[in-house]
């Protein structure tokens, strides 16, 4: 065998010792992540066994309200405030998002795409506590003069789908760069319109992305607490129209957990467990469409 070949095999060897680290230490770092959630899991189990323990589990659902000091833990109300302002708020960042992204992929000339991009990603970044300010500024007051109190279940929802609305179109623009440009070409070469190629090739393509990156935002949207708290009005009541004041389940925890004591304590974890229990949910459906796409593909 010649230097040259020596080299050749020493250069594979080396390079495939290289990536059997790289996979040893990126499984070991899914193990860990991994890990931690169960961890975290299990701690608000232990953290909520007490009042579970001391209550029934239908007091959670038919108590007469949430009255945690005297012994009354209905979670209803945060239950009800939570899935409608998040799913209120993906209902309207959604096909928003998806319009912005076509515009901003498809349409928009190079450099405004490139604007676009950039203040998509620059406001995908801003805390959410700035996002609330702006709801308190702007949107309760606008509301205020529809209807009072302005703080309300509306409020709640708009400001959470201005949050979420960048990560949205982000999501939606990176899913449309996957697709193969053979698949454009070929559309283009059939004397396809551009709208006709994004109705009849693109969406269809990348659906499965689309929605499990919408799902994940759904989930991110649940735990979302500062810019909820500060527009939501926080009175413990299932909303029976758009105008009035509600609580979620995370701005609950964040409003009382500093004083609470015993089980009122220990229902703060039971609704934080509450969340991660959804958030969870929606990973796995998230992971499920994937696999769908990848199978399809």
């Amino acid at each position: 065998m010649s230097a040259w070949e020596h080299r050749k095999v020493f250069a594979v060897v080396h390079t495939r010792s290289r990536d059997q680290w790289l996979s040893f230490l990126l499984s070991g770092a899914a193990l860990v992540a991994s890990s931690f959630s169960i961890l975290i899991f299990i701690f608000l189990l232990l953290e909520s066994w007490p009042v579970l323990r001391a209550t029934s589990v239908g007091s959670f659902f038919f108590d007469e309200s949430w009255h945690p000091t005297e012994g009354l833990f209905n979670l209803v109300p945060m239950i009800a405030g939570t899935i409608l302002v998040v799913f209120g708020a993906v209902a309207l960042a959604t096909p928003l998002g998806i319009c912005l992204a076509v515009f901003q992929q498809f349409y928009a000339p190079c450099a405004m795409g490139v604007f676009m991009r950039l203040t998509m990603e620059l406001l995908a970044g801003i805390p959410s506590v700035v996002y609330g300010l702006l709801g308190i500024v702007v949107l309760v007051p606008l509301i205020n003069q529809l209807q009072s109190p302005g703080a309300s279940l509306l409020a709640a929802m708009l400001t959470l789908a201005l949050m979420i609305l960048p990560m949205v179109v982000v999501i939606v623009e990176a899913d449309f760069q996957k697709i193969p440009r053979p698949y454009l070409l070929g559309a283009e070469a059939l004397g396809f319109t551009r709208w006709t190629t994004i109705k009849s090739i693109i969406f269809p393509a990348t659906s499965g992305g689309i929605f499990a990156g919408i799902i994940l935002q759904t989930g991110r949207a649940v735990g979302e607490t500062m810019a909820v708290m500060m527009v939501c009005g926080n009175i413990v009541q299932v909303p029976n129209s758009l105008f009035d004041p509600m609580r979620t389940l995370s701005a609950n925890i964040a409003l009382e957990m500093a004083y609470a004591t015993g089980n009122h304590r220990s229902a703060l974890f039971l609704s934080g467990l509450i969340l991660m229990t959804f958030v969870t949910l929606l990973v796995f459906v998230a992971g499920y469409l994937q696999r769908i796409y990848r199978r399809v593909d």
